[in-house]
């Protein structure tokens, strides 16, 4: 089956503009991050979804530099970006990350892509997020049967949920099958993610440390035990939400 990781990338954040192209030891955010994807084992193609705003020649800039795949399309109906470059890239199983997760795991990646698979044909969606996240906020993976996106592209008509793309199929149990990925410790507690100044402090003293994308996250488990002042950094940002 093809499995496609698509990344959602934009130049534009409220909170810290530009954030995908902010330094990370030597190279963009954005560059950490799909470095990291794509060394997922169970992933077989990733893609770039990017907006079709002049603010993100940037980001297929960066595309082409490195030879990624690019699909550009809607600003804020994010459900038909990720839908549209799906069927553009043929997949059968999506794979949706954020571009602003440079810790993304890809062993988290195929555990939660293997559980799909292991459920196979009864599953329509399965994440590390639900019911309640016990990976640390900044591996947030989600796996969806493509039949499950191309339903909710459809009759999906509240705009705030399709900014966020998978809202339609996890709050209708009854019209999708789900599953959750659950990890043996809790670390939600722990903010990995960048939406601000703060979280990318935090983030930078990790790759500092490291000087390079191959760490694992339980590297940056064993990293934070010897300086768990580090989790103070971000520890009061609060989570948009819906």
């Amino acid at each position: 089956m093809q499995t496609l990781a698509i990344i959602q990338a934009r130049m534009g954040s409220t909170r810290l503009p530009g954030k995908v192209m902010l330094d990370l030891a030597g190279e963009p955010m954005l560059v950490r991050n799909v470095n990291r994807v794509g060394r997922s084992r169970t992933v077989r193609k990733v893609v770039i979804a990017t907006t079709a705003l002049s603010t993100d020649d940037a980001i297929e800039h960066v595309c082409l530099q490195y030879g990624w795949s690019c699909f550009r399309g809607s600003e804020n109906d994010v459900l038909d970006r990720c839908y549209k470059a799906a069927v553009a890239y043929d997949a059968e199983i999506v794979v949706r990350i954020t571009s602003d997760c440079p810790l993304i795991e890809p062993t988290v990646i195929d555990q939660v892509i293997q559980a799909f698979l292991q459920r196979q044909p009864e599953i329509d969606y399965v994440s590390n997020t639900l019911p309640e996240r016990t990976f640390p906020r900044g591996l947030d993976t989600e796996v969806i049967r493509f039949e499950a996106l191309e339903l909710a592209w459809r009759v999906d008509t509240n705009p705030v949920w399709r900014v966020h793309v998978t809202p339609y199929i996890y709050h209708n149990p009854g019209l999708f099958h789900l599953y959750s990925v659950v990890n043996d410790e809790d670390y939600s507690h722990m903010r990995w993610t960048v939406d601000t100044f703060e979280d990318l402090e935090f983030v930078r003293r990790i790759y500092e440390h490291f000087d390079s994308d191959r760490f694992s996250w339980r590297d940056v488990l064993l990293l934070l035990e010897k300086h768990p002042e580090w989790l103070d950094i971000n520890q009061h940002v609060q989570q948009k939400t819906m």
